[in-house]
């Protein structure tokens, strides 16, 4: 498995932007692949990083095992969507030019059977919002506890539900927030927008910890989907808002992908 570390001028974000990637390919000569690569583009939490993948032993496996191309970008504390006002265009970076560029970069499929993308937390979050809004270019969407708070820090009882914010923190990123519920910021908004144009929705797989207090608006959403009559998984189970509960359903995630699974063992380097 070869890992890479890049940065590129991002034309959406007017700078400099980092992201790393696991490449499923020996990192000897001659760097073969078995065909385009399926990908998943996978999003940070909140006060994360792309490096802090680097701790999942399991993704590297999980490379190698499947054939899998994983894209692992930086994105701050701005929650993969546009910000007009600002000039930062996180949603549009993620859903196409970061797609773009690695597409470029590596020897990536163009289908979109073969583009997934997944987060945890705020990632979670961006991976619906985003796999929703670019349909056209994700056919699965992972989203493990995913931070849907919109309604908890703009509706009438809204409340810091991350320590130390304002609401001043909440309107730099999802713009004018008595606008934001219709807004495709809302992913309840987008969804139902979806539905009625009659767009072909990704393959959803999201889930939240019974004890994890964004549980209820995860729940909320579960129930919206299946009014709508949108395929998807809804898991949730024992934990909280943490590895123990993230990591496993990560994996329960990919499990729902048709993945190439690679006939030759991992490097031993990467067995857990």
């Amino acid at each position: 498995m070869a890992i890479f570390q890049a940065d590129f001028m991002s034309d959406c974000l007017t700078r400099n932007v980092h992201f790393n990637a696991f490449l499923p390919t020996d990192p000897r000569p001659p760097f073969e692949y078995r065909g385009p690569l399926k990908t998943v583009y996978l999003l940070h939490g909140y006060t994360g990083s792309a490096d802090g993948w680097f701790t999942r032993h399991a993704l590297g496996n999980l490379s190698i095992m499947n054939n899998l191309a994983i894209i692992m970008p930086n994105a701050d504390n701005h929650f993969y969507v546009d910000n007009m006002q600002r000039g930062d265009m996180y949603g549009e970076f993620i859903g196409r030019e970061l797609v773009d560029f690695t597409r470029k970069m590596f020897p990536l499929s163009e289908k979109r059977e073969d583009t997934f993308i997944g987060g945890i937390s705020m990632g979670g979050y961006g991976a619906i919002r985003n796999g929703l809004k670019y349909h056209d270019v994700f056919s699965h969407i992972i989203g493990i506890s995913p931070a849907l708070i919109l309604n908890e820090v703009v509706g009438p009882n809204a409340k810091p539900i991350i320590p130390g914010t304002k609401r001043g923190y909440f309107e730099s990123v999802f713009g004018d927030l008595e606008t934001a519920f219709e807004r495709d910021v809302n992913v309840f908004w987008l969804a139902e927008k979806l539905k009625k144009e009659g767009a072909a929705f990704p393959d959803i797989y999201f889930a939240c910890g019974s004890n994890d207090v964004l549980v209820f608006e995860n729940r909320r959403f579960h129930e919206l989907l299946t009014k709508l009559d949108i395929p998807h998984v809804f898991d949730e189970g024992p934990g909280t808002h943490d590895e123990n509960f993230f990591d496993p359903h990560l994996m329960k995630g990919f499990d729902r992908i048709a993945l190439d699974r690679n006939p030759e063992p991992p490097n031993p380097f990467w067995v857990d």
